[in-house]
């Protein structure tokens, strides 16, 4: 398949999506995008690369539902291996002509290398959580965006 056929299907998967779900055009927001950095397992600290994408859009007047997704890679190039750790959130929030702020329950599940003093392995396991986020539109849709996200562990460490 050609680059350009794999960005069409998923252009239209997306379009799909956003037919389906009732929204209004001026109150939809769409975002993405990629970070860089440390991610803790046990006491070393391992690179990670970092896709996010979320979606939210008013239900009912000011009312917010949103859908947010994290999913961070550990490449295998580093002490203790390969990881993945994926988290996904819900939200409901209110919004302003200026702005929003959401909150929600969260749900992580995770394969990571973890090393010690002296021994490397991985855990593997599943999580809950809550998370908030504010948005504050700072020139029309351009913005700052600002979460917190808490996760209390549970899993099985595979050594």
């Amino acid at each position: 398949m050609r680059t350009t056929d794999r960005q069409i299907s998923s252009s239209a998967v997306f379009a799909l999506l956003l037919s389906v779900v009732p929204t209004q055009a001026d109150a939809s927001e769409l975002s993405a995008g990629i970070g860089f950095g440390g991610l803790q397992a046990g006491t070393v600290t391992h690179l990670a690369v970092s896709p996010h994408a979320g979606i939210s859009w008013r239900i009912n007047g000011n009312i917010l539902l949103g859908v947010h997704d994290l999913l961070s890679v550990v490449p295998p190039i580093q002490i203790g291996g390969a990881g993945v750790y994926n988290s996904t959130i819900a939200a409901l929030g209110y919004g302003w002509k200026n702005g929003d702020l959401s909150a929600g329950p969260s749900v992580a599940i995770y394969f990571m290398p973890a090393c010690g003093s002296t021994l490397c392995g991985h855990v593997a396991g599943m999580a809950a959580g809550a998370h908030t986020q504010i948005n504050a539109y700072i020139a029309g849709p351009l913005g700052v965006s600002v979460s917190a996200t808490s996760i209390g562990s549970a899993g099985a460490a595979l050594f």
